[in-house]
């Protein structure tokens, strides 16, 4: 099939060698390739159980038949790898210049395991790989690592780095690329481990389309239709436009999730930052949506106003100073940490000091410089950064005391900024998420948001619907496009296998890539129990279930109402009502992994 290269790179950083291994087009037309490639991937490299940080443990990126064509929005890469702080599946998303350029080296994906015996870089083209020491890169931020890199090697490598963060294997530390990042789960801290400051990639094999005239047409359509009223709030405000319209909806977390509102949103809104600032409008690579809006904070960095980092660090932690919060943002993205999981962290903390669980009285809500100095203990390991890098779940366990019920993690991932009672789908999708509590593997919330359901209640009348939307959404990862043109898709699979067909001269349906999406899921959750996933992970902290009263259910998600829409879900799945898959070796056979 055209727009693939049929096959994919196995980098083994102990042997410094690289192989080249064909993919079957069988397998690329069940898995289409993206995050359903590498789900396949992880499989058929990893066989048993292992340690997320062991040297054997595979580093993916996988790329997508539609990456280095002209569609809208299709230059991201899927990120994947056992994830550090969750010990389950972790696939993240980037878009940049690096997926461009890695698909160009001739291959549809790179798997790399293997660990460096010293600080390296890893260059990867099409003549083959390098191993360069690199010790002079040691402790710089990935931002310094990639000038760096690109300044001595040329323009033409694309580079992805980490930052202190990852070299110090805090578990929820990223991997950057052009101030792009693939955040969460700690894909940084995965290239920590295998002593990787970075990895550059130099490439420009052109993808192949089957019908020119065909694929431009659809091209053209996808263009002027992602350019209209579709994506209108994303080219305005970017995320950071939903703080405020969440904080009405009473969906804003606040306080650790302990309220939906924050009475000073206003102070981080768009309207407010945006009047007052001038406000950078900046594009990732093939992309004309131009959602990333960016200001200058006070220490004269400019840093992105998006929403999930507003939320972490401002509501969450009760802070609404903006210049505060923007600071914590730009001090996260030099370390490399996830900020949602920083943030996460720190609130949980902070309740526990308020209860008298943590004896660590430096730890309060609603001071910025509090949060800023804990940034730098976390990324450096320093006195209680060491507590604090565990992640809001470790940290729960070695606190006890009944501080599980308000970590607000699925599986292990700290939440984003919904909260999950009064959006219950979403909740669900939280719950039986492989990646855990993940907003955009499941995009739930806008069947909640869609005004056709009670957001405020569960059942099981919905969940087919849900699934749907998981569905389109593991689609979407492995084509690749970003989730901010689904709406611009009127008819999302059929339009998305006519885009397929045209592409690669095979003919796709929207019945073939509705198959596709569900061995996707079922990959990623064999790959979960083969780690150890068990049944009760499918779940949300109790603070965010009902307590009984006398006077009935107060509010929050009713148990008996989440336990019978999560069987649903797993029927609706194939899955028994433990969760788990049927075994079915047609399919294990068909994709080669039996």
């Amino acid at each position: 099939m055209l727009g693939y290269h049929g096959a994919y790179l196995k980098i083994d950083l102990n042997a410094e060698n690289c192989r080249r291994i064909p993919l079957d087009d069988a397998i690329l037309r069940e898995c289409v390739g993206g995050v359903g490639l590498g789900a396949w991937l992880m499989l058929n490299e990893c066989a048993g159980e292992y340690a997320a940080l062991a040297p054997e443990a595979p580093l993916v990126f996988a790329f997508a038949p539609l990456v280095g064509t002209a569609i809208n929005t299709s230059a991201k890469a899927a990120v994947l790898s056992k994830s550090p702080l969750t010990e389950r599946l972790n696939d993240a998303m980037v878009s940049s210049q690096f997926a461009l350029t890695g698909k160009g080296v001739g291959a549809d994906a790179l798997v790399i395991s293997g660990a460096c015996e010293a600080w390296s870089t890893l260059y990867i083209e099409p003549e083959g790989i390098s191993l360069r020491p690199s010790p002079e890169l040691r402790g710089l931020s990935a931002q310094e690592t990639e000038r760096r890199i690109r300044e001595a090697q040329g323009e033409q490598w694309s580079v992805v780095t980490i930052g202190l963060a990852g070299e110090n294997l805090v578990p929820y530390a990223l991997m950057s690329h052009d101030g792009r990042h693939a955040g969460r789960g700690g894909t940084g801290t995965v290239m920590g481990a295998k002593k990787l400051k970075a990895i550059a990639v130099k490439g420009a094999q052109a993808t192949t389309v089957a019908d020119e005239a065909r694929f431009s047409r659809i091209q053209a359509n996808l263009k002027a239709r992602s350019l209209g009223h579709a994506t209108e709030k994303y080219r305005t405000t970017g995320t950071l436009g939903n703080l405020l319209v969440f904080n009405r909806l009473d969906i804003l977390p606040t306080r650790n999730f302990q309220a939906g509102s924050f009475d000073k949103a206003l102070e981080l809104s768009a309207e407010k930052i945006f009047t007052e600032q001038k406000v950078q409008r900046v594009t990732c690579a093939d992309c004309m949506i131009g959602c990333e809006k960016r200001v200058t904070a006070k220490n004269g960095n400019t840093v992105r106003l998006e929403y999930e980092n507003m939320f972490a660090l401002g509501p969450l932690l009760d802070i609404h100073d903006s210049d505060a919060v923007l600071e914590a943002s730009q001090l996260c993205d030099h370390y490399g940490l996830d900020t949602i999981t920083t943030g996460g962290t720190l609130a949980f903390a902070m309740e526990c000091v308020e209860k008298g669980l943590l004896d660590l009285p430096e730890l309060r809500f609603a001071d910025g410089a509090v949060v800023l100095e804990a940034i730098h203990k976390i990324a450096r390991r320093e006195d209680y950064g060491e507590l604090l890098a565990l992640g809001s779940r470790a940290l729960a366990r070695k606190i006890g005391r009944g501080s599980e019920a308000f970590a607000a993690h699925v599986k292990g991932l700290e939440m984003p900024g919904y909260h999950p009672a009064r959006l219950q789908t979403l909740g669900l999708g939280f719950a039986v998420g492989s990646r855990g509590a993940d907003h955009n593997k499941s995009s739930a919330y806008d069947l909640d948001l869609s005004g056709t359901v009670d957001r405020f209640q569960l059942d099981e009348e919905r969940i087919g619907e849900m699934i749907n939307l998981e569905d389109q959404a593991a689609i979407i990862d492995s084509l690749i496009l970003c989730k901010f043109v689904r709406r611009a898709l009127q008819d999302f699979f059929p339009e998305a296998a006519e885009m397929l067909s045209a592409l690669t001269g095979a003919s796709f349906s929207a019945q073939d890539l509705q198959k596709s999406a569900r061995t996707i899921h079922h990959l990623k959750k064999i790959f979960n129990r083969r780690q150890g996933w068990r049944a009760e992970e499918d779940t949300l902290p109790e603070r965010f279930f009902a307590a009984r009263s006398g006077d009935g259910l107060s509010e929050g998600i009713d148990p008996e109402a989440f336990r019978n829409a999560r069987a649903r879900y797993y029927h609706l799945r194939g899955w028994d009502d433990q969760g788990r898959p049927a075994p079915d070796q047609g399919l294990l056979e068909e994709l080669r992994l039996a």
